[in-house]
């Protein structure tokens, strides 16, 4: 079947920039009138383009909208027909492949796990070599993943386009036999001595400072849901901080206390500024990254394997010391499950069993 199913003499059209509106559900649509037919668009599916303003936060729906309208004013005034996607037929794994990201993209997902299942879409769609996706195209593909970790993830994000594939009706089953990677478990070194880290921390950079304080009191991861908090983030007094679920890893929505050490270093900033720029733009996804490596040049106390994230891993291993209970290290940690966190102790070589555990015997 044709990509386009005909072109209109340009004069013939009378073409107006499409509008954007929204309706009671708060989900943007594009509208616009050609050749006297109204058309309402709520994503780009029948202009052959894969935005769906409606798939993202409603703070960016708007924005997204903004861009489908400029794609659907570009189509048509290219003289291209709005697609009857009704009538297509699909015939190809490639076709319930795309058509497999597409119902993923509609669901309510974050963007960084929708970012994924795009990112896989297109590595996968380079590798096919015709029309049918074989185990040979999907090894080729996770061939060039040589880390484990990296290999897994690919790998975890194509079986949920191939098995929506085959749920609407693709026949075969090309992830079959294909294993994941073993990885060797590595230990996140916590820190022992924790204040004389952060007081050389705080006289090299104060964002930095803060990051590693909400990391470790609040067990906040610093890359994503630290640098891009905003002071609407936190309660009034500063004693909470609540993320939505698209927000962090777990995708469930989270309310985190703030410890007094924590909150008597933050001077609460105004709406929606962010907390280290104090204006709406959050600091670039590498600024701790590349403020840790810098750090870790002239450090004097860091050891080997120490890391930001150690300041996290060193936080949950004090709460579990403490309380014993994993129900509060999940919640704590923002796992969306107890065997998340289960795996997640072992990884730190926490034990969870003390010698009066162990089988008693009388000798």
């Amino acid at each position: 079947m044709p990509l386009f199913w005909g072109v209109k003499s340009l004069s013939k059209m009378s073409i107006k920039y499409p509008k954007i509106k929204s309706d009671i559900k708060q989900r943007f649509y594009v509208v616009f009138y050609l050749n006297n037919k109204r058309y309402r668009l709520f994503n780009g599916q029948k202009i052959n383009s894969n935005l769906y303003p409606n798939s993202y936060p409603v703070n960016k729906r708007y924005e997204i909208a903004q861009l489908l309208a400029a794609e659907v004013f570009k189509y048509i005034s290219s003289g291209f027909k709005i697609q009857n996607t009704k009538n297509v037929v699909i015939n190809s794994d490639l076709q319930y492949f795309s058509l497999a990201l597409e119902n993923k993209l509609k669901g309510d997902y974050s963007i960084n796990y929708k970012s994924m299942l795009k990112y896989t879409y297109k590595g996968l769609k380079s590798h096919i070599k015709n029309s049918e996706i074989s185990s040979n195209d999907i090894k080729s593909f996770l061939d060039q993943y040589h880390l484990g970790v990296s290999y897994n993830t690919i790998k975890k994000h194509l079986n949920v386009l191939i098995n929506e594939s085959r749920r609407i009706g693709m026949k075969g089953s090309p992830m079959e036999g294909i294993k994941a990677k073993k990885n060797k478990a590595k230990l996140h070194k916590p820190y022992k001595n924790i204040i004389p880290i952060l007081n050389e921390i705080k006289s090299f950079n104060e964002n930095l400072y803060i990051c590693c304080l909400l990391t470790y009191g609040c067990l906040l991861r610093p890359h994503r849901e630290i640098r891009e908090l905003k002071w609407n983030d936190f309660s009034n007094d500063l004693n909470s901080i609540h993320l939505s679920g698209y927000r962090n890893k777990s995708g469930k929505n989270r309310i985190v206390p703030v410890p007094n050490y924590v909150r008597n270093q933050l001077k609460k900033g105004s709406g929606d500024d962010n907390i280290f720029t104090n204006n709406k733009k959050p600091l670039n996804k590498d600024y701790f990254k590349t403020l840790w490596t810098r750090y870790r040049k002239v450090s004097k106390l860091l050891e080997q394997d120490q890391t930001l994230y150690s300041f996290r891993h060193s936080g949950a291993i004090d709460i579990f010391k403490r309380t014993g209970s994993l129900q509060k290290l999940q919640a704590a940690m923002g796992h969306s499950s107890l065997l998340i966190t289960t795996t997640y102790l072992r990884g730190l070589e926490v034990c969870e069993l003390n010698k009066e555990d162990m089988p008693e015997l009388s000798l």
